[in-house]
């Protein structure tokens, strides 16, 4: 299918062959029939990709903080391939989208809410296919258009500011900023019973506002807009002031201070400076206030992906509810859209549409694709596209499908793993569009959203698995029962149930002397100054002390990561690694864990990521591990001390290494961080093109996941009069294959 995507590097904008996206759970899959171009927030999105360097990062300082902070940790080189990179991929355009049910995969009472034929609108890409999260979705009435439909999402974001303006019937209210949304809510404020009065430069928008039935001041006349909202309003002055214009300047919102009574409203819907003068709002105790976009439910996944919908008694107006809100009143003629539309386009032809944006030309910008009315069964939406011609079969590289290409795919084990020399055969995301982008970028022959692709390819023999961790036990064991190398990204599963079960599988696999290799992406034990450090302490036959600081910063509540279900906490997702890296430098098994953690239940905080573990190792060894969320970013994320034998070594960052005490080594500094990703990978393909075993043991990786449980139990136990639990390590090595017992006790 064909998409928009936009290259925030270089503001290109670009109608891509992409794959048709994989219907996930809760969501509902639309064949698009119209799209509206925004012209504000997608002219504004083109001029940043347009802008130089210097120009981006004026528009985003606090990202320039960001990037100063990561320079400081990470290092000049890292930071700026980082950047670049993050730059170079595209992003979708468009959110106002309407057309026709294809498939759902909706659960429970809601299963029904969305059949296949059913009209909606939805704030979809501009793509001939979409995939719509179902409280993102509305059903378009009888006697709507679909061109008309269009306009619903655009028109939620005015009525959302409407609604948070709170105007009375009989109210004098201004909307300062005639584009789309501004202009819908001069139509939703008159069907309210409100005067309304029209600000813009452009005399055509204001003669549309006056054809609503507004009065409106043309600003490019040099008309005062202050003087003509005090007579418009009777010399009382305005009762609120909506904003929905777009502009860096502070003058939109001191206007409407002044034109507005004593304690008057303000909403911004809009973009304009934030410079507001106290004296405004102060003599007049004036309210002001920010609108988030089409209404409650906005930017909370639990609404959003997940589906949760907020009792109609407690909040009113959701996103979908302002959808249909929206629909209601273009049915009953109280909103007139057929006079914003400036230009259609046919799909094929939208960067049309997107030239006139540039030069800032157009209004309600439609894009049209064909006929959407002809049903289209689910079976015969193309989920793969070819990227390049299929070499001649090689049978001694390693052919690889990855499944998941998010940000840490492209950034850092892609460039990796085309070093290898393996056949890179097809690359799995559930859109399509960041799976085509990176297929392109690293060479893939085919980008595709259905899983089936990799798994049920007998030309692939290995498997990369990078998406969230709730599916990795999943996919894990799918790979070893097709007898398939697998490498996954940490963790490995999120429950030890699931480790029973892909051990018991790997066991299976292994049965026959040529069994798959199974691999976590525990890469820090593969970083050269690592390796440098398990020399020196394979000479040392005394127990070691090991103390590993991360720095692992704040991330939100409400972040996957944070989601026990989802990402399994911050300790299972990322804690394995260092609980990894210590069993790697220590070389035996661990004996027992204890951890505990900072108590958060009255400081709103997570459990999970401000937590102490220490390890016990079965040579007397002993690790510790703190783990901390509420330190400073600016700080170095990782240290790790090891002291043994009247000697020290010293490791920042993974790029400056000292030794303390150790004849014939000072120091091993590096010019660039390096974690041990690219040996991890260089690693994994060498074993399966050379036969050899894994390079990490697989009763190892059981080990470290079995003892990261542990940890985490041993942190969330009650406490008594000792602020955690020792946790002896349930793991039996049996003729080379592991298998886990209940540990916590």
């Amino acid at each position: 299918m064909k998409q928009i995507l936009q290259n925030l590097g270089t503001g290109e904008t670009i109608l891509a062959e992409v794959p048709s996206p994989a219907c996930r759970q809760g969501n509902v899959l639309i064949r698009t029939s119209t799209s509206l171009l925004s012209v504000g927030t997608e002219r504004m999105l083109i001029d940043f990709g347009k802008a130089g360097w210097i120009e981006k990062a004026r528009k985003q300082p606090d990202k320039v903080k960001q990037v100063i902070d990561k320079i400081k940790t990470d290092g000049l080189f890292t930071t700026l391939e980082t950047v670049k990179a993050k730059l170079d991929q595209p992003i979708p355009l468009g959110y106002c989208n309407a057309g026709r049910v294809i498939a759902s995969q909706i659960e429970g009472a809601d299963r029904v809410a969305f059949e296949p034929g059913d009209r909606l609108v939805s704030n979809g890409a501009h793509a001939e296919i979409v995939c719509v999260p179902k409280n993102l979705c509305a059903k378009i009435p009888e006697g709507v258009s679909d061109e008309e439909a269009a306009f619903t999402v655009v028109g939620a974001i005015g009525l959302q500011g409407i609604r948070l303006l709170q105007p009375t019937l009989g109210e004098s209210i201004t909307v300062t900023g005639l584009g789309l949304i501004g202009l819908i809510a001069v139509q939703l404020l008159r069907a309210s019973g409100c005067r309304v009065l029209g600000i813009d430069f452009d005399p055509a928008k204001c003669a549309l506002a006056e054809q609503f039935g507004a009065e409106a001041v043309t600003l490019s006349k040099g008309e005062d807009p202050v003087q003509r909202a005090m007579a418009f309003s009777r010399g009382r002055g305005m009762d609120g002031v909506l904003i929905t214009a777009s502009t860096q300047s502070n003058e939109p919102v001191h206007q409407a201070a002044l034109m507005c009574r004593k304690r008057g409203r303000i909403v911004l819907v809009g973009v304009t400076g934030l410079e507001l003068s106290r004296a405004d709002f102060y003599e007049k105790e004036l309210s002001f206030q920010v609108s988030c976009s089409y209404g409650p439910g906005r930017y909370d996944d639990d609404y959003e992906q997940k589906g949760r919908d907020y009792p109609v008694g407690f909040v009113r107006w959701t996103e979908q509810r302002n959808f249909e809100a929206v629909l209601d009143l273009i049915a009953n003629r109280q909103i007139d859209l057929r006079p914003l539309i400036s230009h259609r386009f046919s799909f094929d032809n939208a960067l049309q549409g997107y030239s006139l944006i540039a030069q800032g030309q157009g209004l309600g910008l439609l894009l049209q694709y064909g006929d959407s009315a002809t049903a289209v069964p689910r079976e015969a939406v193309q989920s793969t596209i070819e990227l390049r011609p299929a070499p001649a079969v090689d049978h001694l590289r390693p052919t690889v499908g990855l499944v998941g290409a998010g940000n840490f795919t492209g950034l850092v084990l892609l460039p990796h793993l085309v070093k290898t020399g393996a056949r890179l055969k097809t690359i799995v995301s559930a859109g399509g569009v960041t799976g085509t982008h990176f297929g392109r970028k690293f060479g893939f022959e085919l980008s595709s959203t259905d899983v089936a692709a990799v798994f049920d390819d007998p030309e692939i023999n290995t498997v990369m698995i990078t998406t969230r961790h709730n599916s990795h036990a999943a996919f894990v064991l799918r790979a070893l029962r097709a007898r398939k190398h697998v490498y996954v990204e940490k963790p490995l599963c999120l429950t030890r149930e699931e480790l029973r079960e892909i051990a018991h599988a790997s066991n299976s696999a292994k049965s026959e002397n040529s069994g798959p290799i199974l691999m976590v992406g525990f890469n820090r034990r593969f970083a050269p100054q690592v390796a440098r450090m398990k020399s020196l302490l394979d000479a040392v036959s005394e127990p070691k002390t090991l103390v590993m600081t991360v720095n692992a910063g704040a991330i939100p509540l409400n972040h996957w990561t944070q989601d026990p279900a989802v990402g399994g906490g911050r300790v299972i997702g990322e804690g394995c690694h260092y609980i990894d890296l210590l069993r790697f430098l220590v070389g035996v098994n661990i004996d027992s864990v204890f951890a505990s953690q900072i108590d958060t239940k009255d400081a709103g905080g997570v459990a999970d990521d401000k937590m102490t573990i220490t390890i016990s190792f079965t040579d007397g060894s002993l690790g510790t591990i703190h783990y901390f969320a509420n330190g400073h970013k600016s700080f170095p994320k990782e240290r790790l001390e090891v002291f043994c034998a009247g000697r020290v070594l010293k490791l920042d960052n993974f790029r400056k290494l000292q030794g303390y005490g150790w004849r014939g080594f000072n120091k091993m500094n590096l010019w660039r961080q390096d974690k041990g990703h690219s040996g991890e990978i260089a690693a994994f393909i060498s074993a399966i093109t050379n036969r050899t075993g894994s390079p990490i043991p697989f009763h190892e990786i059981v080990e470290v996941t079995e003892a990261t449980f542990s940890a985490v139990e041993c942190a969330r136990a009650p406490r008594s009069n000792s602020p955690g639990r020792e946790c002896n390590l349930g793991v039996v090595v049996e003729q080379g294959a592991a298998h886990t017992v209940d540990a916590a006790r």
